[in-house]
């Protein structure tokens, strides 16, 4: 039964019951009671458990009221109304900023950030009475959790400064406050023995009350901090300033563990030191996570070599240095062959072992200071810093092709590949990694023509791809202008329902001569000349045009994605969207606006503000290609993004490739805390389906349902509901 068909039932069995007889009350009664119940199971475990503590203060005279994790009212007191003045009726559902007495009061911290950074804390804030009277009032917030100790709500008790609290009062909540926090609590004596903890510090270290107190907080040491540091948190214990850190603590089983902690002392009426507490969290997790996004983002998933992006970082600084000392050096493009035809025949995961074992044996002829990264599917890139002669690095690409000589013993097979190496000098060439890597590319292409397992050193003659590239830009302004450009629309499916769910629009060009180009060729180069404004441009008309028209034939559309470039991102993104959808009768709520992480590490505030102004248009936003850029969590956590989509170099290997499985559930379990939509991209297989589903991913995309089709098809595809096999 819908909750608007109970909400309904129970009105009916109310108005009966007010009408009727003894007996036929009673049975009202009944019913009334089953209906209620009904309605609180179809509640999620969440709000349920919400409701609970809304249920414990509800008609308690102590002002206490329950948020959800965006800040939402979903309790209001006796209590509360007593203090501000407004209903149960007038509060809840409400945001909590419109108790706040300064929409621009910089003295009083945000909601979200006092729970995400402290877990509970006491302030002192102002707030507006519903008479428009500002009050101070002290807040003492706490975090919900559900069973399995995730954070779903905040419980916040307030008392009016006016009302001074008693000694006795200030004790009691002073004691409930330190009790509920989930920082780990140590109080220490004069003598620096353990007095007092609180249920925090024996969840974090496994210690309970009766093995800590009469201890020292030695009891935590973990013998890997030197002596220079543990004299600043005495200091600190001694009333010389307060420490603020992380320190490495052991637990109760000997486990290592990283926390956040502060060290102050308090004194008494004569300046002497009375007690020492130390406040400590632990961010295992933390820690944890921003290693992983650390090495997401800078080294290659599959052989743990650096990415294209660390690559061009260290060569830089190789180039700095050789810029100083006037040293040469070489910047090599190495292409295995072969790769695809194995991964055709064999599989991914032979294919993926064969490109490891490769890596592994181009690190063993280089030397130590060689710098090797993995920079495109079967292409690796070499830095030989200081080399003597341009001769030497001749030498090492004839070591690495010898390295391919013998056939490679993979899953029983033993496979034969070679590779083509493109060569670029410094300081002969250029003295830039771009275009080292540039010139490399163009004399591994030119190797590649004269025969396989060979190598070639850069000449300005070799060159003619930048020919190719003037050309390929020209016909591109010419499809702009030449209406050669086409949008085809790939579905996401829902992985609880198997329904579409979504469409990801997608460009394509149909070359007169050349017929379909692929993205691939294209987006690139119209990033790097600039046309990427207009084809975007393009883009969005083209799709809006495409709603509108869907919805003239009487078709019920899912939200249509559409990608964004960092070019197009700037103040005027969102007027210019706003005319389109006026000028295509489009709702905000039938576009999605689909960005990358490399925008994210733009002017963070601008970038911010227009997205802010995007979603109060009523667009979403969603991050593509999650995990192959520089995202931080910090920063992450700030942008008003509804959606991630796992890209489809975490998913190819799944549920087989280790490192894959790994970062593909990190993901999933970020953006299920930060309460995102979670989209796989380039699902293939069932099996892949299958592992995403168990993950809890929410839709998926890949050539498993569908490529992208022409929109005619796309029509058809949803009138005749089309859906994907989902059950387990």
């Amino acid at each position: 039964m819908a909750e608007s068909a109970l909400d309904r039932s129970l009105d009916l069995v109310r108005t009966a019951r007010a009408m009727e007889g003894t007996a036929l009350t009673q049975m009202l009664v009944r019913l009334e009671a089953e209906l209620l119940l009904a309605k609180e199971a179809q509640q999620p475990p969440a709000r349920r458990l919400l409701r609970h503590h809304a249920d414990t203060y509800e008609s308690s005279d102590e002002p206490v009221i329950v948020l959800d994790l965006s800040g939402y009212l979903t309790s209001w007191n006796r209590g509360a109304e007593a203090v501000f003045g407004y209903t149960s009726e007038e509060a809840i559902g409400q945001h909590v900023l419109f108790l706040y007495a300064d929409d621009t009061d910089e003295a009083d911290p945000g909601i979200a950030e006092l729970f995400l950074e402290h877990g509970s804390c006491l302030v002192e804030v102002r707030r507006r009475r519903k008479s428009g009277d500002v009050i101070w009032v002290r807040l003492a917030l706490s975090l919900i959790h559900d069973d399995d100790g995730q954070a779903i709500g905040m419980l916040v008790h307030l008392s009016p400064l006016a009302e001074h609290l008693t000694e006795e009062d200030k004790i009691r909540l002073y004691a409930r406050i330190i009790e509920d926090s989930d920082q780990g609590v140590l109080i220490t004596d004069a003598s620096e023995r353990i007095v007092s903890i609180n249920s925090s510090f024996t969840r974090i270290t496994g210690y309970s009350a009766a093995e800590s107190i009469g201890q020292t907080p030695d009891l935590l040491r973990s013998g890997v901090h030197d002596a220079e540091f543990r004299a600043k948190v005495r200091a600190a214990m001694q009333g010389n300033g307060p420490f603020r850190g992380e320190i490495v603590g052991k637990r109760k089983n000997g486990e290592l563990f990283p926390q956040s902690v502060t060290i102050s002392v308090v004194r008494n009426g004569e300046g002497r030191i009375t007690h020492t507490f130390s406040l400590f969290s632990d961010i295992s997790v933390h820690k944890d996570a921003e290693a992983r996004m650390q090495r997401m983002a800078n080294y290659d998933s599959l052989t743990g070599l650096p990415n294209r992006s660390l690559f061009n970082h260290l060569v830089g600084q190789v180039l700095n240095e050789a810029r100083r000392g006037n040293e040469y050096g070489a910047l090599m493009v190495v292409e295995v062959n072969r790769i695809g035809a194995i991964s055709d025949t064999l599989g991914h995961d032979v294919a993926n072992e064969v490109l490891c074992m490769v890596g592994r044996q181009f690190r063993s002829v280089l030397r130590e200071p060689d710098i090797l990264a993995r920079i495109d599917g079967s292409k690796f890139a070499i830095a030989l810093p200081t080399i003597g002669q341009r001769e030497h690095a001749g030498i090492v690409a004839q070591k690495l092709l010898a390295t391919l000589a013998a056939p490679l013993l993979v899953a029983g097979h033993g496979l034969q590949v070679s590779a083509n190496i493109g060569i670029a000098l410094y300081l002969d060439d250029s003295m830039d990694t771009a275009s080292l890597l540039r010139f490399a590319e163009v004399a591994l292409a030119k190797a590649g023509e004269l025969g396989s397992g060979g190598f070639l050193f850069y000449r300005d003659e070799m060159d003619q791809r930048a020919r190719e590239r003037l050309r390929l830009e020209t016909e591109l302004r010419e499809a702009l202008a030449g209406n050669q450009f086409e949008l085809h629309y790939q579905p996401k499916v829902s992985l609880r329902s198997g329904r579409i769910v979504g469409a990801e629009a997608l460009i394509r060009w149909r070359h007169p001569e050349r017929g379909m180009v692929s993205p691939g060729v294209f987006i690139p180069l119209a990033e790097e000349t600039g046309l990427i404004f207009d084809i975007g441009n393009w883009v969005m008309n083209e799709a809006c045009r495409q709603i509108r028209a869907w919805d003239d034939a009487g078709l019920s559309m899912p939200p249509i994605a559409i990608n964004v470039s960092a070019r197009q991102f700037d103040r005027s993104l969102p007027g210019r969207i706003s005319d389109v959808l006026d000028q295509h009768r489009v709702e905000p709520a039938q576009i999605m606006l689909e960005i990358t992480e490399s925008l994210l590490v733009r002017g963070t505030d601008g970038v911010i503000a227009i997205m802010n102004e995007l979603v109060a248009m009523g667009l979403a936003l969603a991050l593509d290609d999650f995990g192959t850029g520089y995202s931080s969590l910090a920063y992450l956590k700030k942008f008003p993004i509804s959606t991630l989509k796992i890209d489809r170099s975490f998913v190819v290997g799944l549920p087989y490739e280790e490192n894959d499985c790994a970062i593909a559930r990190a993901i999933v379990t970020m953006a299920q805390q930060l309460r995102q939509e979670i989209v796989a991209e380039g699902v293939e297989t069932p099996e892949q389906m299958a592992f995403l589903r168990d993950l809890g991913c929410d839709q998926l995309q890949g050539y498993l349902f569908s490529q992208a089709v022409c929109a005619d098809e796309f029509a058809r595809m949803q009138r005749e509901a089309k859906r994907l096999m989902v059950s387990r």
